[in-house]
C-alpha cells in the first residue's frame, strides 16, 4: 500500500512526493525501495502488486523498474485501506483463486529482517490452515498514543512467535489507557500488515461490508480487461472511506495476532527516526550530506542538503530540515502540533 500523502515529514514529505518515496535514512533507498526488497524475500516480483494513488505511478516506476508495470495499480481517490484492499485482493483472485496475500503499508521501517521472514512464514501457515484473517502485533515499549492497540487472549507466558486469538481492536487511545495497556501485557501495537487468503478476504468483505464487496465484485468481469480502468473509477467515487479495521477486522471472529519481535516502526513523525539514526555524542544525528557543525547542541535530528555547509549553536531537542525553497525549525516535543502548522501555511 504506498498512496497515502504523508504530511508529518514536511518538509521533504509533500503532496507530489510523500514519504514512501523518500530516502529519510540516508542510506540511498526509499522506503518503497526497502519494503519492496524485504518482500521480495517473500514473493517473486511478479508476484508482488504496489497500490497507490494514480498521481504517483511514475514515482514507483521510477523507484521499482524491475516491477512489472501492470502490477502497479492506481487509486483514482483516497479511501483509506479497506477498498484499496478489495481492489487488490478482488484483482489477485480473478489471476489466482488460490493467492494467500500479504498486506503491507510502505512507508513502515522494519530492521530485523530475518525476523520478520519467519513471523510471516508463521503467519501464511496460520492463515491457510484454517481460514483466518492473521495480523501482526508489536510488543509495545512505551504508552504511545499513536498507535491503535490489539488485545489477544491471555494464555500464560508470552513468547514471540506465537500466535494469539484476537479479542479487541483499540483505538488510538488516550495516554493513562496507554499505560494500562502497557502493564496489562496482553495489548501489542497494531502494526497493519494483514495476512490471508485472497478468498478469505473477500469472504469477509461480503459479510460485513457487502457494498463495498459489490462495487469490486470479480464476477463484474471488468479485472485485467480495457474496462478495468474506468470501472476502478467508478468504484472508488461510489464506495465508503473506511479502514479495513473498521470494516472487517473489529467485526469478523476468526482473527489472530502473531506476537512479532522484529524491530518495526511506523516513522509517523521525525522524532520517531531517532532510535534509528547514527549519533554522535550529543546524541545529535545528521542526514543528507551537508556538511554541518553542531556546537553546544544536544539531541537534534539536521537533514540538510549536501551542498549546504551550516553551524548550528544551542539547540536542544530541535529537528532541522531543508529542502528546496522550505525550512523547518521545529521543537521536538512540539511535533504533534506540525499538522496545525501546515493547514496555518496553506490558508
Amino acid at each position: 500500500m504506498a498512496g497515502g500523502i504523508g504530511s508529518r515529514f514536511w518538509p521533504l514529505s509533500v503532496p507530489e512526493k510523500p514519504k514512501q518515496f523518500l530516502d529519510v535514512l540516508g542510506i540511498g533507498k526509499s522506503l518503497l525501495q526497502m519494503t519492496f526488497e524485504r518482500l521480495n524475500q517473500v514473493s517473486p516480483v511478479g508476484q508482488i502488486f504496489i497500490v497507490t494513488n494514480q498521481l504517483y505511478f511514475d514515482l514507483v516506476k521510477e523507484q521499482l523498474p524491475d516491477l512489472p508495470v501492470e502490477n502497479i495499480l492506481c487509486e483514482p481517490l483516497r479511501k483509506n485501506t479497506a477498498p484499496c484492499i478489495a481492489y487488490a485482493a478482488s484483482k489477485i483472485y480473478h489471476l489466482n483463486k488460490d493467492a494467500n496475500l500479504v498486506i503491507a503499508p510502505s512507508d513502515h521501517l522494519i530492521l530485523k529482517e530475518d525476523l520478520f521472514l519467519k513471523i510471516i512464514e508463521t503467519a501464511v501457515k496460520q492463515a491457510i490452515s484454517d481460514d483466518r484473517l492473521v495480523t501482526l502485533g508489536i510488543k509495545p515499549t512505551r504508552p504511545d498514543t499513536g498507535y491503535g492497540y490489539i488485545e489477544f487472549v491471555d494464555k500464560g507466558d508470552i513468547i514471540p512467535g506465537q500466535v494469539r486469538e484476537v479479542k479487541h481492536f483499540a483505538e488510538k487511545p488516550t495516554r493513562e489507557l496507554a499505560e494500562i495497556f502497557l502493564k496489562s501485557g496482553n495489548y501489542y501495537w497494531n502494526s497493519g500488515i494483514f495476512i490471508w487468503r485472497a478468498e478469505v478476504i473477500l469472504s469477509a468483505l461480503k459479510k460485513f461490508k457487502p457494498e463495498l464487496y459489490e462495487l469490486f465484485s470479480v464476477e463484474k468481469g471488468f479485472y485485467n480487461t480495457a474496462e478495468e480502468k474506468s470501472c476502478i473509477l467508478r468504484a472508488f467515487e461510489t464506495c465508503e472511506d473506511i479502514s479495513i479495521d473498521f470494516a472487517v477486522m473489529e467485526n469478523a471472529k476468526n482473527v489472530d495476532v502473531v506476537l512479532a519481535n522484529f524491530d518495526w516502526s511506523d516513522l509517523g513523525t521525525w522524532g520517531s527516526l531517532n532510535t534509528h539514526l547514527e549519533k554522535d555524542y550529543n546524541g545529535n544525528a545528521v542526514i543528507g550530506g551537508a556538511e554541518v557543525h553542531l556546537i553546544n547542541s544536544s539531541d537534534c535530528i539536521v537533514n540538510l542538503p549536501k551542498d549546504k555547509v551550516a553551524i548550528i549553536d544551542d539547540m536542544n531537542g530541535y529537528v532541522i530540515v531543508e529542502d528546496q525553497n522550505r525550512l523547518m525549525i521545529l521543537n521536538k516535543k512540539n511535533e504533534q502540533n506540525l499538522k496545525k502548522y501546515l493547514d496555518l501555511l496553506e490558508r
